[in-house]
């Protein structure tokens, strides 16, 4: 993992109260689904840590969200593109 992919999957399991050792997410895996389980609320609350930790604001308008949420690492690369 990268140190952002490790930052926030730390991050996602503390905040979500996930019962889960944050190394363990493989950062390819999906984030919904069979992946880690998530569901909207669960979106909700990764937009919100991304807006808070990176200034990044995340919007169900951005025709990419599906892509942008579909796993860890392509969180993680978007974040690090549009980050203050």
């Amino acid at each position: 993992m990268t140190p952002l992919e490790t930052e926030l999957s730390q991050l996602i399991v503390t905040r979500l109260e996930l019962d889960l050792d944050p190394a363990a997410i493989d950062p390819a895996a999906p984030l919904f689904g069979e992946g880690l389980g998530l569901d909207s609320i669960g979106a909700l609350e990764i937009s919100l840590i991304i807006s808070d930790q990176y200034g990044v604001k995340l919007s169900t308008e951005n025709e990419n969200v599906n892509e942008i949420f579909s796993s860890l690492r392509s969180l993680c690369a978007y974040v690090e593109t549009h980050r203050a």
